[in-house]
């Protein structure tokens, strides 16, 4: 028997963003534990804003386990919080009630800031360093510094170890803006690897002195570029019948449940969504082929294959619930008549 390290991680109460928690606990198991071998486990919910102090037993319940490659027989464990009868879903626990399809296919895009002393990796005591330009894909001490880099790596792998669908990585347009990338099929398991991904990321940098920040606007009404996640989906008709008149049926769907969309694309949008910085405003709906100021840009790729494939929807923001927000892409999709309902081009 071996005892294994099992790191519990959920997402508390607090709104409109939650944070990310965790605790461990040793169990001994004959190998690696499969998830039906893992227990419910209590936890103190008026500590995280998901109980009261007078009946705060929250619980829970092991969704997924990946490897933790950081520990010795340690095991990464993500949970959903129930009420105290462990069959409950919490109020708080959005995963429980969202629309999945194991035939959706996502690609998030999560950009963040590295922070550190309360101003973006890289920026001086006083001031900006110079103007945007040369630090997307950056290369060299002036773009990217001397520790960034190697923060992304070390992410980068342990992501992999632990078996996520990590895809890559870049830095991004603003001085200490950064990206990753996480594919997955069906809601629930890509919104979950969003979420295990930006757990590492910030347990990771804790031996770095260095915080992340996904807010979508940090520095504010300035010249510098926000943070989105940008929200790369796809579902099987759309890969396999597509056609024009279809494509042009979902983007009027979309633009009528753009208010719901927003509602659940991350909080302050506002502030990034602006018409500026390869945004379209909040309060308009667009589309275009490879035009990154739309607010869904179509790929050449997508056009050129007979309007199948995949869509990239820009407005999700870095702080968005990929869970809410890949529910909600579903159901708008959802809203439109298929191939038996509608004359599609093949």
């Amino acid at each position: 028997m071996t005892k294994y390290k099992l790191e519990y991680i959920w997402l508390d109460g607090y709104t409109p963003v939650p944070n990310l928690r965790g605790k461990t606990q040793v169990k001994e198991f004959d190998s690696f534990p499969t998830l039906e071998q893992l227990p419910l486990w209590g936890f103190d919910g008026s500590s995280t804003m998901q109980a009261e102090g007078r009946s705060s037993d929250c619980v829970l319940k092991p969704v997924a386990i990946y490897p933790d490659s950081e520990r010795k027989n340690g095991a990464l464990i993500m949970c959903e919080v129930m009420m105290p009868d462990g069959v409950t879903p919490h109020p708080s626990n959005k995963r429980a009630s969202i629309l999945d399809d194991e035939n959706a296919w996502f690609g998030f895009e999560q950009e963040y800031f590295f922070y550190k002393n309360g101003r973006p990796l890289g920026f001086p005591e006083a001031g900006y360093p110079a103007p945007q330009g040369p630090y997307y894909t950056g290369v060299g001490y002036s773009s990217v510094g001397d520790i960034a880099r190697k923060i992304v790596e070390e992410h980068l792998d342990i992501c992999l170890a632990a078996g996520l669908n990590h895809e890559g990585i870049n830095a991004e347009v603003a001085k200490g803006q950064w990206e990753f990338q996480i594919f997955g099929k069906g809601s629930r398991k890509a919104a979950d690897e969003i979420w295990l991904a930006r757990y590492l990321l910030q347990r990771l940098t804790e031996k770095y002195g260095i915080d992340v920040e996904y807010h979508c606007k940090p520095l504010g009404d300035t010249d510098w570029n926000g943070s989105g996640m940008h929200a790369n989906f796809s579902t099987q008709y759309m890969r396999e019948v597509g056609g024009k008149e279809y494509f042009e049926a979902l983007m009027g769907a979309f633009q009528q449940a753009t208010a719901d969309h927003i509602a659940v694309y991350g909080p302050d949008n506002h502030l990034r969504l602006t018409g500026k910085h390869e945004t379209q405003s909040i309060d308009m709906f667009s589309y275009g082929i490879a035009d990154r100021g739309a607010s869904i840009r179509v790929p050449h790729s997508f056009v050129n294959n007979g309007y199948r494939g995949y869509l990239e929807d820009r407005r999700p923001n870095s702080q968005g619930d990929p869970y809410q927000i890949a529910s909600q892409i579903l159901k708008t999709i959802a809203s439109v008549p298929v191939e038996s309902e509608i004359s599609v081009a093949a």
